[in-house]
């Protein structure tokens, strides 16, 4: 019978080498489909750990399978890759060296646990069922690289049976966990609508079909969807988050164009938005005669953790020691395109709270003084091995 593994343990062992990684990464971002260098040296150590890697999946991405010695399920583990369009403005050894991009988001930190997970399970596939299958992925903040990966492919040959992943988190300070089942994250939609009406001097408004103020008029009919069309309890979210018009004081411009974002959990909340937005357009420009053109497309898929997959996955963290005070429900209107591989693939993406207020280090995801406690990094790294052992090994 085999010796239970303290997977805590095993990654505590490899903080240096897992840190080291995260730093590199951190002082070298690269933005969405440009993570070529990223994806060479995150090609290198798979190949150095003798496993079979596939490069330029969904243009950046790699892929990488860890056989087993004896036949069970295929695990994906999944980790981003990419970079923010941000100018960095923290001041440490490891900052970034890129003008106008940093790494915002933790995804360097991802990408470097999912090594270190990687290199715990190559020194044991004489010990494993079945198979691991890690995917590095590009492109999560521009909500393409998942997509890419799967028109590449990536959910074939082998198809995996469970889907697993994390974010570390800096809304949770480190050792607080975000492990619900159910809905985690939003999908999310982006629209763009141009409304036309007819230009003409600013002195003379009766003379000219203001655009200006049937924006106004739409941005405040949007208001209406989220609290008087959809059921107080269908959480969602809309925002007009730009509003580009005119070039000078005196002048009633031709056009008007207006952009932003919708957030929900459900299908049927997309669909009711998008079609109350339609809506609200037409009427609103029929009755103040101008004419719009509206672009509405949805870019992620929300994300949702499947019970069979979350249930066990938290029994697994007790087992480490993890006390289930730490456990937390969470949910966030935030996106991650990881859920366009969990809609296919039951599985559970959790929260490891990566914030340390002593240190200053908890700044919110996506802010150019964003940096997370690197203690997170071996935390996550025992945790999402454990997740993934209770799959692929038989331990007493």
């Amino acid at each position: 019978m085999m010796t239970k593994i303290d997977w805590l343990q095993q990654a505590n062992k490899l903080t240096d080498e897992i840190v080291r990684w995260r730093r590199d990464f951190h002082q070298h971002p690269e933005l969405a489909f440009k993570e070529t260098r990223t994806a060479r040296i995150v090609a290198e150590e798979l190949q150095s750990l003798g496993m079979e890697v596939q490069t330029g999946v969904g243009k950046t991405g790699v892929v990488a399978v860890l056989e087993g010695a004896s036949d069970g399920p295929t695990v994906l583990v999944r980790a981003d890759m990419d970079a923010l369009p941000i100018a960095t403005e923290i001041n440490t050894e490891y900052a970034s060296q890129t003008p106008g991009v940093m790494h915002a988001c933790g995804h360097d930190g991802h990408t470097a646990v999912a090594l270190g997970v990687a290199r715990m399970f190559a020194a044991r596939r004489d010990q494993m069922k079945g198979r691991i299958k890690f995917v590095f992925q590009p492109a999560e903040e521009i909500g393409s690289g998942a997509r890419a990966m799967k028109v590449d492919g990536v959910l074939q040959n082998p198809r995996p049976d469970v889907s697993l992943g994390l974010h570390l988190w800096n809304e949770m300070p480190v050792g607080e966990l975000g492990v619900a089942s159910g809905p985690v994250m939003a999908g999310s939609g982006d629209f763009e609508i141009t409304i036309t009406g007819k230009g003409g001097h600013g002195a003379a408004p009766h003379m000219a079909v203001d655009p200006v103020v049937c924006a106004a008029q739409i941005v405040l009919g949007f208001q209406t969807i989220i609290a008087r069309t959809l059921d107080p309890l269908d959480t969602a979210v809309l925002s007009v988050t730009r509003l580009h018009t005119g070039t000078a004081n005196n002048i009633i411009p031709q056009t008007a164009v207006m952009g932003g974002t919708f957030r929900f959990f459900k299908h049927t909340v997309a669909e009711t938005i998008q079609r109350r937005m339609r809506e609200i357009v037409d009427g609103v420009c029929a009755a103040m005669n101008c004419t719009a053109e509206v672009q509405i497309k949805l870019t992620t898929e929300p994300v949702a953790n499947a019970d069979e997959v979350a249930a066990p996955v938290r029994r697994v963290f007790e087992a480490l020691g993890v006390s289930p005070e730490h456990f937390h429900n969470y949910r966030t209107m935030g996106s991650e395109d990881v859920g366009e591989f969990m809609t296919d693939i039951p599985g559970m993406f959790f929260f490891v709270g990566s914030a340390n207020p002593e240190r200053g280090l908890n700044y919110p995801h996506h802010h150019p003084r964003f940096d997370f406690d690197e203690a997170v990094l071996p935390l996550s790294a025992g945790l999402l091995a454990a997740a993934v052992a209770h799959y692929v090994m038989d331990e007493a």
